[in-house]
């Protein structure tokens, strides 16, 4: 079981100021102030960390990292990819069904971390 994930950030305030408008639709919500950044948490499941690097160095995106958040819907994965975009993200994958009862949109933040919003079933 995973406990908390993070993902580095270049201008920790035009982060949070992106992360805390696109959580707030999946129920996110600060719970945890860190010396460089913040923890988000929600009603289930694991914390969300957006920090600047605790060592110091330059935020860079990884390649192949990922995180996934799941959503209770397609409406709910259509609603956040858009909103992602609308708030200044980038599109890596406009929503749609990808097999297996697997709904799902991707898309990089400001600092190019990628994430994808899903859904499973119907």
């Amino acid at each position: 079981m995973i406990g908390y994930t993070t993902i580095g950030a270049t201008d920790i305030g035009k982060a949070l100021a992106f992360y805390d408008a696109f959580l707030a639709d999946l129920g996110g919500k600060r719970v945890m102030e860190l010396p460089q950044g913040q923890l988000y948490g929600f009603a289930q499941g694991p914390l969300f960390g957006v920090t600047k690097p605790y060592d110091g160095q330059p935020q860079h995106r990884g390649n192949g990292n990922m995180i996934a958040l799941r959503c209770p819907s397609k409406e709910k994965v259509n609603e956040l990819h858009a909103k992602a975009l609308a708030l200044g993200g980038a599109d890596e994958g406009a929503p749609g069904d990808r097999g297996g009862g697997f709904y799902g949109a991707y898309f990089r933040d400001p600092d190019g971390n990628k994430l994808c919003v899903f859904t499973m079933g119907g």
